[in-house]
């Protein structure tokens, strides 16, 4: 898994936790519905870090709470 698949997951895992949809996010974490549907769908491959701590202020957790995962501990190697 890579770091944007692993971020999609965590996002994807907060929201049913949450009981929220995408749009629901969006609007909560004032990041636009089309860059949220993109950073899930994998249309956006890098998703910024202001835009996941605008998520993460959505959700009501820090940075580190959303890095804070098992998702991301085995990333493969992005420089090959």
């Amino acid at each position: 898994m890579n770091i944007s698949q692993a971020v999609v997951k965590r996002i994807e895992g907060l929201c049913r936790e949450r009981n929220l949809t995408v749009n629901a996010l969006s609007n909560i974490s004032g990041v636009t519905q089309s860059t949220v549907n993109d950073i899930v769908s994998g249309k956006t491959y890098n998703a910024g870090i202001v835009t996941i701590k605008k998520l993460c202020d959505g959700l009501g957790i820090s940075v580190r709470e959303f890095f804070d995962c098992d998702l991301f501990s085995n990333l493969e190697q992005e420089i090959k």
